[in-house]
C-alpha cells in the first residue's frame, strides 16, 4: 500500500496538470507608481534569464516579466528571437528605476547582429513591458516600483 500511495504521488509530482496558456503562469503583482498594479511573471534562473519573451507572440497591457540579477551590476538586453516590441526598465536593488528603453523592436537577422539595449547603469532587476506601456503608465527614471 505505501507503494502505491508512493507511486501516485510521484505521477501527480511529474505529470500533473500544465500551464495552457500564459494566463497559467505564476504572477506576482507590481505597483507602478500612479498606483496601477500589473502581473508579472518572474524570471530568477539562468536559463529563464536568458529565454525572457523569447517566442511570445503578444502581451496583455497589464502583464510583464520580470528579471531578477544575483547581484548588482550593468545588465544590457537583446531581442534577438523576440517577436513583439518591449519596453524595458532596469531598476537598482530598490526598486528605483535607473534606466528605461522604449520600444525595443524585434530582432529578425542573425544573433551577432543585434542591437543591445541598457547596461548604462547599475541595476538589479529588469522589467520588460509591452512596447508603449511606458509612455501609457508615465514611468520614468528616478520612480519607484514596488512588489
Amino acid at each position: 500500500m505505501r507503494y502505491f500511495v508512493l507511486a501516485v504521488m510521484l505521477a501527480l509530482a511529474c505529470c500533473g496538470p500544465k500551464p495552457a496558456t500564459l494566463e497559467d503562469f505564476p504572477t506576482r503583482p507590481v505597483t507602478l507608481p500612479g498606483g496601477r498594479v500589473i502581473r508579472v511573471e518572474t524570471m530568477i534562473g539562468s536559463f529563464q534569464l536568458l529565454r525572457g519573451m523569447m517566442y511570445r507572440t503578444s502581451l496583455a497591457p497589464d502583464r510583464g516579466m520580470l528579471f531578477v540579477h544575483p547581484k548588482p551590476d550593468r545588465y544590457s538586453y537583446w531581442m534577438y528571437q523576440t517577436l513583439i516590441p518591449l519596453d524595458m526598465i532596469w531598476m537598482d536593488s530598490s526598486g528605483k528605476i535607473v534606466e528605461v528603453v522604449e520600444n525595443a523592436q524585434p530582432c529578425k537577422t542573425q544573433a551577432s547582429k543585434c542591437p543591445q539595449y541598457g547596461g548604462g547603469q547599475i541595476a538589479t532587476y529588469v522589467l520588460e513591458i509591452g512596447g508603449g506601456m511606458v509612455k501609457k503608465y508615465g514611468l520614468q527614471v528616478g520612480q519607484t516600483l514596488r512588489w
